[in-house]
């Protein structure tokens, strides 16, 4: 008998005939009105961008894994996961390079006024006057929060720029960047800051009024972690009154509904979380959602679990 799978979220076609091969799949709709489904429901494959509240567990008794499709897991509610004995699994590694790049091309896009010099040309304006002087990434102070794999992986992108690099996390990885324990401090002594630590109540609003403070009139923030790390109301604050030159956002608090004052700045550029959005590296980040599922329910060992919290 195939374990019994719960879907969250839409997958392309090809994904879903991999699914239904190997498991009977069920969308919640399916679920309502039949408590004999829902207690046979074993798994969950589920979108990153899907909450999956507490409470929800509660109603699948038999459940054993949440294979996720992305890398962040902040939606799954993993103390609940870790009480019920719930295996958690993610997709480690496979985005780490076409999220660096987004993140390079945020930047550049923001520094250069990529989307402000399209507008420009497409509306004639070039014709009339001047367009107005960018500003150039080589030699810039760039200070990285948070240096996991993906942190890595830009530090190693920007370096070819001639940047100086140094980074803020728990501990000194004893890496060729300047480590700096103190977020104010590299803030201070950076022109851009990007983010990419991952979501949670660990990181709410790391990056708070003080930190934008620091970074100063003259500084850029570009944010591809998770909406929840950085202090909207401070950020727009610091745009609308210049107290920042510029942000980069690929995520925001409550995507897709964006705070609509974002749309009134022009020192801000905006994405609809697509660092991960290539057709390459979503097919990837899928096969390994599966392979954890077919994994664990072949072998009883996923391939890439989450820690769980401890007790």
């Amino acid at each position: 008998m195939k374990p019994q799978l719960l879907r969250l979220g839409d997958f392309p076609p090809k994904v879903l005939a991999r699914i239904e091969a190997r498991f009977s799949c069920h969308d919640p709709a399916a679920l309502e009105g039949s408590p004999a489904l829902r207690e046979s429901i074993t798994g969950i494959i589920t979108r990153s961008d899907h909450v999956i509240p507490p409470e929800a567990l509660d109603d699948l008794p038999a459940l054993r894994i949440i294979a996720t499709t992305g890398v962040g897991y902040d939606g799954i509610p993993l103390a609940a996961a870790r009480d019920r004995g719930v295996v958690v699994t993610n997709t480690p590694g496979v985005l780490n390079a076409a999220v660096a790049e987004f993140a390079v091309a945020m930047l550049l896009g923001l520094l250069r006024k990529l989307p402000e010099s399209d507008r420009y040309v497409r509306s004639g304006a070039w014709k009339k006057d001047d367009f107005p002087l960018a500003i150039g990434l080589s030699g810039k102070r760039v200070g990285i929060v948070g240096m996991g794999r993906i942190g890595k992986a830009i530090a190693e992108r920007l370096a070819p720029f001639q940047v100086e690099l140094a980074y803020y996390g728990r501990h000194d990885q004893g890496l060729d960047y300047r480590y700096e324990a103190d977020l104010i401090k590299l803030a201070t002594a950076s022109d851009v800051l990007v983010v990419v630590v991952p979501g949670g109540a660990a990181t709410a609003g790391l990056i708070d009024d003080r930190v934008l403070a620091a970074l100063g009139a003259d500084g850029y923030l570009v944010n591809i972690a998770r909406g929840t790390v950085v202090d909207e109301e401070a950020l727009i604050n610091a745009l609308q009154n210049r107290r920042i030159a510029g942000a980069a956002l690929d995520v925001f608090r409550n995507e897709p509904d964006v705070d609509p004052r974002f749309f009134t700045l022009e020192n801000a550029l905006l994405a609809p979380h697509m660092g991960s959005g290539t057709v390459e590296t979503r097919g990837a980040m899928l096969r390994l959602a599966l392979d954890n599922l077919e994994s664990f329910f072949s072998t009883g060992t996923a391939l890439t679990p989450v820690p769980l919290p401890k007790d």
